[in-house]
């Protein structure tokens, strides 16, 4: 009957029973409120925070300071986590900035409440970011905490840690979720859009106008507009992405126009017509023998009866008229 009894029952008849009864709580029991009560609590505050750090002195590779190792904090408790971490925060205050005792607390003290930035990042799995970004984030609002909190306010570090660290990973997502930056008025415009749109489209039956949206929200059309613009740069669509199954349009990279250097010579072009127009005809005819038959200065001169020094002369009068034709017009 002893061999089936449970392991609740057995760690009560252990004198150490407030440390190790409470090893395996989950992170919830980390992060809950001063006054819930968590199982295995009852017995575990009633032992001094002192006490916390006592239970552990025995154990292997402990800090000359008097702080349990890193794998004595991983293998406690969450009740214990809370009553060492009121010792070392004590303790912190205690030391001098920038000295290698101050240094160690601090980090033992952001190794034994990680549990509470893994809780908070759990919040956000099904985002697209990676966990371990996000965990990293959140690690840098519990720093944070850390260098706030002031036992002397009478708050729980986790109470006082957990908005410190949701706010760091929303502001992680609001500023590297975005495909192109947008001000913060106009990120915050888009979930004030998206949710008004989606009460009124339910209440009309239909989309709602600009109009209905600026009125519903007390703001301009030209600001509805503004906002409803700035929601297209939260995502953005690849040039290769292949396009939907029904869709026989090719990929939007294949629908994208090339550059046409001809176009840079379409003005040119009308711009010398009228000045070409009002050319003699032996020089316009010159100027078709020689770049429209792209013939030589000598076959046009064979053509027109004249030599090919002459051709030469013509030519170059010609083209430094339509030169200075040019100039004057730009």
């Amino acid at each position: 009957m002893e061999e089936t009894m449970s392991p609740r029952l057995d760690e009560a008849r252990t004198p150490l029973a407030p440390s190790v009864s409470t090893r395996e709580h989950s992170v919830a029991d980390v992060t809950s409120a001063p006054g819930d009560t968590v199982p295995g609590d009852t017995v575990a505050e009633d032992v001094p925070a002192d006490c916390a750090v006592a239970d552990y002195a025995v154990l292997e590779g402990e800090h000359p300071t008097g702080i349990p190792s890193q794998q004595a904090l991983g293998e406690m408790g969450a009740v214990n986590a809370r009553a060492l971490s009121k010792t070392l925060f004590a303790r912190l205050e205690a030391l001098e900035e920038g000295t290698h005792e101050h240094a160690y607390v601090r980090n033992t003290l952001v190794e034994l409440n990680l549990a509470l930035v893994k809780f908070a990042a759990s919040r956000f799995r099904t985002r697209s970011e990676p966990m371990e970004d996000i965990v990293q984030v959140g690690t840098i609002g519990l720093i944070k905490s850390i260098d706030r909190f002031e036992l002397s306010r009478g708050v729980e570090f986790p109470t006082f840690a957990m908005p410190t660290i949701i706010g760091e990973i929303k502001r992680f997502f609001r500023d590297t979720s975005w495909s192109v930056r947008v001000p913060r008025r106009l990120q915050e415009l888009r979930l004030d859009l998206a949710k008004t749109s989606d009460e009124l489209a339910q209440r009309l039956d239909r989309a709602p106008s600009v109009g209905e949206l600026a009125e519903a929200l007390g703001l301009t059309r030209e600001e509805v507009v503004e906002g409803m613009t700035a929601s297209n740069a939260y995502t953005a669509s690849s040039l290769d992405a292949q396009p939907e199954e029904d869709d026989s349009e090719a990929a939007l990279a294949d629908r994208i126009g090339y550059e046409d250097h001809g176009i840079e010579g379409i003005e040119y072009i009308e711009s010398l017509k009228p000045l070409i127009a009002g050319l003699p005809h032996r020089d316009r005819r010159i100027l078709s023998l020689r770049f429209v038959a792209n013939l030589t200065q000598s076959e046009i001169g064979e053509e027109l009866g004249i030599s090919q020094m002459h051709v030469s002369r013509l030519l170059s009068r010609t083209l430094v008229k339509l030169r200075k034709g040019l100039t004057l017009e730009e």
